[in-house]
């Protein structure tokens, strides 16, 4: 196990009674950690919005950020996630729209704004821990996106874990050949998935405020593994 430095994002929210970090913030924490996120940014207006896209290269992805938004997808008759934006016209309507939503909804929001990462690309994976009341900090792994409540394909182990007990948790799962590759799919490297394991579970382990990690998905590539969405909840 790794000894994790401290976090700075986990020390900016404290005190301000959140209970759910926003996104930009998990993401900020899972960088911390050293697990790998898209170039991203955080902005407050479509301008800013702008500024951001044209720094990170088009296209890019908007979606909302704020505390009170969990389920970014289905928030705001959906438009809480907009991908693949082209141009700055399409980015400054999208943000425009987000926070015109937070506003009639009387949510504080930002928008993060995001490298779009090709789904293609890779093999999506869950990674994700809780704080159990009886046995203390445990973690998963399984495929993810969308199949992980229909399949309920995981490994669960105690935190927190080795680098070898983490890519045999990949091997217990019944979609394990698909990290190898499969009818033509290209394989991913199971070991960047079996660090995002351990950093999950070292998180968990060493940061008592934490309660709850879900990134969903990381997307598992040929050489590395990146998370392309995260929740991160505190103890209240």
């Amino acid at each position: 196990m790794t000894e994790l430095a401290e976090s700075d994002v986990l020390e900016a929210v404290r005190g301000e009674q959140q209970t759910t970090l926003t996104e930009s913030e998990a993401k900020e924490l899972l960088d911390e950690a050293g697990l790998a996120v898209p170039r991203g940014r955080t902005a407050r207006s479509p301008d800013d919005a702008v500024e951001a896209a044209d720094e990170i290269g088009y296209p890019v992805v908007a979606k909302v950020a704020s505390p009170s938004v969990q389920h970014k997808s289905e928030w705001g008759n959906g438009v809480g996630v907009n991908v693949n934006l082209e141009g700055p016209d399409a980015v400054r309507a999208a943000v425009a729209e987000i926070l015109e939503t937070a506003e009639r909804e009387a949510i504080d929001a930002a928008v993060l704004v995001e490298e779009a990462v090709d789904l293609e690309a890779g093999l999506e994976v869950i990674v994700g821990g809780t704080r159990d009341p009886s046995f203390g900090p445990t973690v998963l792994v399984g495929l993810g996106g969308i199949t992980v409540e229909v399949l309920q394909d995981t490994s669960h182990r105690l935190a927190p874990i080795s680098m070898a007990e983490a890519v045999e948790m990949t091997r217990e799962l019944e979609a394990s050949p698909l990290f190898d590759g499969y009818r033509g799919s290209p394989a991913v490297d199971r070991e960047a998935v079996a660090e995002a394991i351990v950093t999950v579970g070292d998180l968990l382990d060493e940061r008592e405020a934490i309660s709850e990690i879900e990134v969903n998905p990381l997307l598992a590539r040929s050489d590395d593994a990146v998370a392309l969405d995260a929740l991160v909840s505190l103890e209240d």
